[in-house]
């Protein structure tokens, strides 16, 4: 078991990692939330009952509250936080009182965002189950919910009290939804750490194999690596803008196939990793060799990187208009965080692209 401790301006809290470590949230309630009545478990209806029932046989001498989620990107929306807002309210839920959401990125982002507005925050648990959320939506205080215009365009920046990061979860996850979590993996490798890049080019088999030891090293890694970065820039004014690596093209190929199934997020990052790649080297501010090293890893592990597969060119202008609304524009151009080399990323802000300059350059890449 491994504990994280994260000391920010506004907030200090532990992430624990490790396999089999649901039996120590009693212990942390008692410690973190001393005051605490009543819990709110906000559930996935993904995650396996047993671990369920063990969480609730660890969570003892409370009134507990549940709320069961079937998670999309469709509910994460303002509707479905005013039902777990009322719903906390009309049980008397107080600033001292605790919600712990279980589940992937969608609960904790949605959990996280009525923790932060019930009563102007109430104390906040996060238990991730999927290695996506594990490895990203967990870390780093952002909550948010969707809107028709895009993805996470009304949200808070809301610290949790406590994470703790079961791997046991992950033995019921699917290939896919692994592949999902291993984008933000690669994503930190790519712009932080090029020691944890060469490492994954060997290992990258023994975490979709489920591998304990190769899980735990990687999440760690994965955690320290976003840590580092979050807390130098708490509410994402600059360098935390970095950690979008690939996610411009990512949201905007999620918005305009409408959240749907076709595509989750990691595949996204996947695709958007590589289209933000391609843009570097079209920039002319990487390496071909960079990109050849990045693709080896995709080849090697059946990872699809083919944007073509989510939207025609005949379709450009709505993706360039998905982009135009990314949250970390703040003029007419497209905020881009570029890469110059593995572990070293454009700074933010030094490459806004004009929409006719994009457009020109994403016909030549897509």
């Amino acid at each position: 078991m491994y504990e994280i401790k994260t000391n920010t301006k506004d907030s200090k809290y532990s992430i624990i990692l490790g396999r089999d470590v649901l039996k120590i949230i009693n212990r942390k309630i008692k410690k973190v939330c001393s005051e605490t009545n009543k819990v709110a478990l906000i559930i996935d209806i993904n995650v396996p009952k047993k671990f369920i029932t063990q969480i609730k046989k660890n969570i003892k001498n409370y009134k507990i509250v549940t709320f069961k989620i079937s998670p999309s990107e469709k509910i994460k929306s303002l509707a479905t936080a005013n039902k777990i807002v009322e719903k906390l309210l009309t049980n008397n839920f107080n600033r001292s009182d605790l919600i712990i959401g279980i589940g992937g990125g969608i609960i904790g982002d949605i959990s996280a965002f009525a923790a932060s507005i019930t009563k102007r925050g109430i104390n906040f648990f996060n238990i991730p189950t999927t290695l996506l959320s594990q490895v990203d939506s967990s870390i780093g205080g952002k909550t948010g919910v969707n809107t028709k215009d895009g993805k996470n365009l009304i949200g808070s920046f809301y610290q949790p009290k406590l994470v703790i990061i079961d791997v046991a979860f992950l033995k019921s996850l699917s290939r896919r939804e692994m592949i999902c979590g291993f984008g933000e993996i690669l994503k930190h490798a790519i712009i932080r750490d090029k020691k944890f890049f060469k490492w994954l080019k060997k290992n990258t088999q023994g975490i979709f194999n489920k591998e304990y030891d190769k899980l735990i090293y990687s999440i760690h890694k994965s955690c320290k690596i976003k840590l580092s970065v979050v807390n130098k820039d708490l509410n994402e004014k600059n360098l935390r803008m970095i950690l979008n690596f690939g996610h411009t093209f990512a949201h905007a190929i999620e918005a305009k196939n409408k959240f749907s199934n076709r595509l989750n997020h990691g595949e996204a990052v996947l695709i958007g990793i590589i289209m933000a790649t391609r843009l570097s080297c079209a920039k002319k501010i990487c390496s071909i060799n960079t990109l050849n090293e990045i693709m080896k890893i995709y080849d090697e592990n059946s990872l699809n990187y083919n944007i073509k597969k989510y939207f025609q060119k005949r379709e450009l202008k709505k993706l360039l208009n998905y982009m135009s609304n990314d949250k970390k524009n703040n003029d007419d151009k497209i905020n881009f965080i570029l890469l110059n080399s593995i572990g070293k990323p454009t700074k933010p802000g030094n490459y806004k692209i004009k929409l006719t300059e994009l457009k020109r350059l994403l016909l030549k890449i897509i």
